[in-house]
C-alpha cells in the first residue's frame, strides 16, 4: 500500500497589516470577482439565478434611463480608500470616470449610484459593511435588493444623509421602480418573470 499524496493548497498569506488595493490589482492567480474589504481578501461563491437576473434587469433598465453625464458598470470593484475595494454587483459612474475602456476598477468619487443584490452567502456585508463603506466614501445613492415572496427583486432605495454619513431608506419597491433621483428611472420588475 502507498501513501496518498497531501493535497496541498496555495493560499495567499496576508500581510501583518492586511492587504491593500495596490496588493488586489497586483496578486496572481487571484479568484474573478475577488473584493477586498478591511484589508481582508474576499472570495466571492457562484452566483444564484436569481442574483444574475436582477442584475439583467436593472442593468437594461439603468442603461435605457441613465443621462448621457453618466454610465453604468457591472462587478467591478470600487476604490474607497487603500484597504477598501469592495465589488460591486452595478454602478453609476461619471462618464468622464470612463476614459479608455480598460479600466478595472473606479473611484468611490466618482460614483453616483451602488447597488447590491443579496445573496445568502454574502447577506452580512451585502446589508451592513458595503453600505456603511460606500455611505463613509460619500456615494450619495444605495440600493439594496432582496429576493421578495413571490420571488421577484424588492428594492430597498437609500439615500445618504450628509449629517450622519450614512443612508437613510426612501423607499422600498416590489415590481415597479420609479424615481426622479438620482435622475429618472423607470424599471419594470416584473421583467425577471421572463428572462
Amino acid at each position: 500500500m502507498t501513501a496518498e499524496p497531501l493535497h496541498t493548497t496555495s493560499w495567499p498569506v496576508p500581510p501583518l497589516d492586511g492587504y491593500t488595493v495596490d496588493d488586489l490589482f497586483r496578486l496572481p492567480d487571484l479568484p474573478p470577482h475577488t473584493e477586498l474589504i478591511d484589508g481582508s481578501l474576499v472570495f466571492v461563491s457562484p452566483q444564484r439565478s436569481f442574483h444574475a437576473l436582477v442584475i439583467e434587469v436593472l442593468l437594461f433598465g439603468l442603461r435605457v434611463t441613465v443621462p448621457g453625464d453618466r454610465r453604468v458598470r457591472r462587478e467591478m470593484n470600487v476604490v474607497i480608500d487603500d484597504r477598501q475595494a469592495p465589488e460591486s454587483d452595478l454602478f453609476v459612474i461619471r462618464a468622464e470616470a470612463a476614459i479608455s475602456g480598460e479600466e478595472s476598477r473606479y473611484d468611490a468619487k466618482d460614483v453616483e449610484l451602488v447597488v447590491e443584490v443579496v445573496s445568502p452567502e454574502s447577506a452580512v456585508r451585502d446589508r451592513k459593511r458595503k453600505p456603511q463603506l460606500y455611505a463613509e466614501a460619500g456615494i450619495r445613492h444605495f440600493w439594496r435588493v432582496e429576493s421578495g415572496e413571490d420571488g421577484r427583486p424588492v428594492v430597498h432605495v437609500f439615500e445618504l444623509d450628509e449629517t450622519t454619513n450614512a443612508y437613510g431608506l426612501t423607499g422600498i419597491h416590489h415590481d415597479h421602480l420609479k424615481l426622479s433621483i438620482p435622475f429618472t428611472i423607470d424599471i419594470d420588475l416584473t421583467e425577471i418573470d421572463h428572462l
